[in-house]
Parts: structure tokens; C-alpha cells; sequence
């Protein structure tokens, strides 16, 4: 192999849940950037049609295609319209995901619990059911579910959040194990904090920022260029012989142990 190449994504076909803004977006970019054809899927139309625009005046390929993955139906039509646009997926990366209930588990609700776990975890077995089957036909594929540190730790305030992600972990998991005689490659990516508008309260204000870096390693919070640039080298050559794994992109956060 040309190592000039470990990166690249020429040819291929990235289908990218909530990537109309944040993480999602920047995984989206970045895949366009080193050669993907990308496409741009959250619940707003707009915001989707938007970010696939501005993808494609900096010489990139984008398709928006708007999806509640809430419900099946709808996760259907997406890979069907990706399908449709570029002929194959080639790579899935699982990224949308909700968090409806801050609070201690004695308080969570059956909705919220249902709600979190349909959106964070059965939709992106749904999704994989979908797509995987056709990589594994061509004897290749990257799969790529965004979950989450809190998966890692426990939680006074989002449990069930953090059930969620653990589940996710798993989920690649035993995904890997089953698809891995078919070349394909099931992977987890565990940030922190990382700087989006979802988690602006906890870095707009200089004393809330100090207390949220206080024990991360690198002493700040993650930049989502830095997500995206994980996702990249599992989805490319460079990521080939990696399966089953959770990435952790916390600055240190999780293997700090203070002063």
C-alpha cells in the first residue's frame, strides 16, 4: 500500500446520521474532504440541504436527505435515497442520538427511557441491519457509532444517557464478531466534552469551563475537528485491521487522577 493513501476515501460512500451540524457535520466534511461521497441526514430538511451545499462549493459530493431515526420507516428511505444517489454505502457512521431526561434513574419516566434507548441504541441496530448486509456482500465496510465517554462512567444526572452509550459499545461489539469474516468493521468513537452548541453551556462561561477541563489531561475540551479526524482513520485504509473497539477522545479526561 502507498502510505500517501492510509487516509483516503476515494470512491466511497458515507452515510452520516445527524451530520447536518456538530460532530456529525465535521465527520461529514472531513470524509468529503479526503474523497467521499457523503450523505447529510438529520431531521431538518433545511439544515441537511444547507450543509450538502456548502459541502459541495468546497469540490466535494453531498446528498441531503432529511430522517427522524426515531422510525424505521424513515431510516428505510434513507438508505434507499443513498442508494438511489450513489449506488452503494460503503460507510455508516451512526452519529444521531438524544438525551430527553437530566436527572437521577429513581426519576426517569418509561418515555424517556424508551425514547433514549429507541433513538440511541435500537435505531442504530435497525440502520446496521440495513446496510451491513450489503457490504458484506462485497466483502468490505466500515460501520462507525458515535458514542459517548458517559458510557464509560457512572452518572448522577444522565443515566440513562450513559446506559445508552454503554449499549452502543457492545453493540459494535457483537457486531464485529458476526460480520468480521465479511471484512467488515464495526468500531465505537467515546468523546467528552466536545465543543458543539449542545454542550455550549458548559463552555461559553469561563468558570463553568474551568470546572469541566479541571480533570481532562490537555487541560481544555475537544475541538470537533478532533472527532472527526478518529472517525476518518477508522473508516479508511489507515483503520483496516481495527474492529470491535471503542476510541476514547477525552483529552485524558478519563485517566486523570488529579494532582
Amino acid at each position: 500500500m502507498k502510505y500517501d493513501d492510509l487516509f483516503r476515501l476515494d470512491g466511497k460512500t458515507a452515510l452520516i446520521t445527524g451530520s447536518s451540524k456538530g460532530i456529525g457535520r465535521a465527520i461529514a466534511e472531513a470524509m468529503a474532504a479526503q474523497g467521499a461521497q457523503v450523505v447529510i441526514s438529520s431531521r431538518k430538511a433545511e439544515a441537511c440541504e444547507q450543509t450538502a451545499e456548502e459541502i459541495e462549493a468546497e469540490g466535494g459530493r453531498a446528498v441531503a436527505i432529511p430522517c427522524n431515526i426515531s422510525h424505521k420507516e424513515q431510516l428505510q428511505a434513507l438508505v434507499a435515497g443513498a442508494r438511489r444517489a450513489f449506488g452503494r454505502i460503503d460507510i455508516l457512521v451512526c452519529n444521531a442520538a438524544v438525551n430527553p431526561y437530566y436527572g437521577p434513574m429513581a426519576g426517569l419516566s418509561d418515555d424517556a427511557y424508551e425514547k433514549t434507548m429507541g433513538a440511541n441504541v435500537r435505531s442504530n441496530l435497525w440502520l446496521c441491519n440495513m446496510v451491513i448486509p450489503e457490504m458484506a456482500e462485497r466483502k468490505d465496510g466500515a460501520v462507525i457509532i458515535v458514542s459517548s465517554v458517559a458510557g464509560l462512567k457512572g452518572s448522577d444526572k444522565i443515566g440513562v444517557y450513559a446506559l445508552s452509550k454503554a449499549a452502543d459499545m457492545q453493540l459494535a461489539r457483537n457486531l464485529a464478531v458476526e460480520w468480521g469474516r465479511s471484512n467488515v468493521r464495526v468500531n465505537c468513537l467515546a468523546p467528552s466534552i466536545i465543543k458543539t452548541d449542545m454542550a455550549k453551556a458548559l463552555w461559553d462561561n469561563p468558570e463553568t469551563y474551568r470546572h469541566a477541563v479541571a480533570t481532562y489531561a490537555l487541560g481544555r475540551i475537544g475541538e470537533v475537528s478532533e472527532v472527526a479526524g478518529a472517525a476518518v482513520f477508522l473508516a479508511a485504509p489507515a483503520g483496516r485491521f481495527i474492529t470491535g473497539q471503542t476510541i476514547v477522545i477525552d483529552g485524558g479526561a478519563t485517566i486523570f487522577g488529579g494532582m
